[in-house]
């Protein structure tokens, strides 16, 4: 197979994995990124943790690779990976996520409004006994009406929808342990679903304030077409928490549901019709009755088959439903286990 001339392969990740992986990612931030690397350093270094930080950039068309790269000849701590367009801040998190060797991952914006001075406390806090740290930016210092309001109100839909309460969903600052990183799948505009996707896997979640600092650099790439995109995924998410493992369960209710009043409303009609000889052909109810029995059906088909491939995308790819979260095997059982193999091995020898 042909090497491809535009890849520059990465080294192997060595056995031992690093302590702390910093996922950033970068669209159009030049002017932000040599204080951010700078800042990062900062925060970091007095832990003695071993760290890198992994910019991620997401098509950008101000020489922010450029300056990444050159910045990482010097710096061995940074992985700059670049992708070939635009897919948006969830694929780049999603891509920094899948290129880190950390035990601990942190998220963070490259815009500077996140302070990574807030990064050991975080990950104190996620030593402390919990599996995610997520940023809660108590002070934010954003224009009321187009930023902190509707963010407030999507706050408070996405904490009803998920059941899982908290202040501040659109902050990208969050740290959480590397299993828990690798187990999720991010895609659309999820990335501030993160801590709701990680409930489904089933972790411990804690919320922590953080600083919050005016932008100096470039503009907001937030607007309203987002804003309309993370409500479809909203409900996506709320889908996947209860029903992914079970969709008949959602779409075979709502059919059986419509298909029995249509049922109920076509016997009355029936009813009227040969009991009392009431004419029906001008009647809008047998057809309301005729429609709802149809939709029912189809539903209640709908689910069926999302059953069906819900099972083929666990049992193609060997998925489970379920996440282990610890495993511990008794010491009675080992010397079993040993000989069981003891056993597999002799009969390989007999054999041959």
């Amino acid at each position: 197979m042909r090497r491809d001339p535009t890849v520059t392969e990465l080294p192997s990740a060595p056995e031992s994995e690093l302590s702390v992986s910093v996922v950033v990612p970068v669209h159009n931030e030049v002017e932000s990124l040599p204080e951010l690397i700078e800042s990062l350093h900062q925060a970091l270094r007095p832990t003695g943790l071993s760290y890198e930080l992994i910019f991620v950039d997401d098509g950008s068309t101000d020489g922010s690779f450029e300056l990444v790269a050159d910045t990482a000849r010097l710096d061995p701590s940074l992985v700059s990976i670049r992708f070939r367009k635009n897919f948006g801040q969830t694929a780049a998190l999603q891509a920094g996520i899948d290129a880190s060797r950390g035990g601990q991952i942190v998220l963070l914006d490259a815009d500077l409004q996140n302070d990574p001075a807030d990064i050991p406390a975080m990950l104190a806090k996620l030593n402390e006994g919990c599996d995610l740290v997520a940023g809660w930016r108590a002070s934010r210092r954003d224009p009321w009406l187009n930023r902190r309001l509707p963010s407030m109100l999507a706050n408070r839909l996405i904490s009803w929808a998920t059941g899982v309460r908290l202040h501040d969903y659109g902050c990208t600052l969050k740290v959480m342990t590397g299993d828990v990183a690798r187990q999720l799948r991010l895609y659309g505009e999820m990335h501030r679903f993160i801590p709701a996707l990680a409930s489904w896997i089933g972790v411990s979640i804690v919320e922590m304030p953080v600083r919050h600092h005016p932008r100096r650099y470039g503009s907001s790439k937030y607007g309203i077409g987002r804003t309309l995109r993370v409500v479809l995924d909203l409900i996506l998410v709320r889908f996947m928490q209860s029903y992914l493992v079970r969709p008949v369960q959602v779409f075979g209710l709502a059919g059986l549901l419509l298909s029995a009043a249509g049922v109920g409303i076509c016997a009355w009609l029936a009813f009227e019709k040969l009991l009392r000889g009431v004419e029906l052909a001008n009647r809008p109810l047998l057809l309301l009755g005729i429609l709802l029995v149809v939709v029912g059906v189809q539903l209640l088909s709908l689910g069926l088959v999302a059953d069906i491939v819900s099972r083929t995308y666990y049992e193609s790819q060997n998925k489970r439903p379920y996440h282990v979260r610890q495993t511990i095997v008794g010491q009675g059982h080992r010397p079993q286990l040993e000989m069981s193999q003891s056993k597999v091995d002799s009969a390989k020898e007999a054999d041959a």
